[in-house]
């Protein structure tokens, strides 16, 4: 059985996507952070998307095209080809990544199934369709990794009126002043 993880960046002050502007220095930025990702998540089988963040994730069906990428982005680029991607959307009308399919609304009941049926870990990546997931009881894991910046309003991790109570298993803080810390519901 699959365990289905949410991580996102995240600034200081708990928000995943800034009103304004970036997060501040991230994985993006830091190979040592960005290889830590990559050997971190490099089991998961499936990542589950809200539209706006497989538009973003789309960059990785390209990427080992580009002249210039460093190893450990083409190491991420391997391991994001290879797994499955749901994209849940009203609007889109296909994909351009192999190994995608689209879903037109979030049911928990599916991904229950999808989980259970699954040898490999999931990923729910967005706010937006993180959110469902909380709300709805199926995440197993949380990986937040901090910046040092507090950005004061966007998007947050966790959502609004949802309480969940959790126990930190693993931290590690990087030199450029990010801290990954790893979460699970008590």
């Amino acid at each position: 059985m699959g365990q289905l993880i949410y991580s996102m960046i995240t600034s200081l002050d708990g928000y995943a996507e800034a009103a304004e502007g970036d997060l501040g220095p991230g994985a993006a930025d830091d190979p040592e952070v960005h290889t830590y990702i990559n050997d971190l998540f490099r089991p998961v089988g499936t990542y589950l998307y809200g539209r706006r963040m497989y538009e973003t994730m789309l960059f990785w069906e390209t990427a080992l095209a580009e002249p210039e990428l460093p190893p450990h982005a083409a190491q991420y680029a391997r391991d994001w080809q290879a797994a499955e991607k749901v994209v849940y959307s009203t609007t889109l009308e296909s994909v351009s990544s192999g190994r995608t399919r689209i879903e037109r609304s979030f049911d928990p009941d599916a991904v229950r199934r999808l989980k259970a049926e699954s040898a490999h870990d999931l990923t729910v990546d967005g706010p937006n369709l993180a959110a469902q997931a909380i709300a709805a009881g199926l995440v197993d894991e949380y990986h937040l990794f901090v910046t040092s910046t507090a950005v004061g309003g966007g998007k947050r991790f966790f959502p609004d009126g949802v309480r969940v109570e959790l126990r930190l298993v693993e931290q590690r803080a990087f030199a450029s002043g990010l801290i990954h810390a790893r979460y699970r519901p008590r």
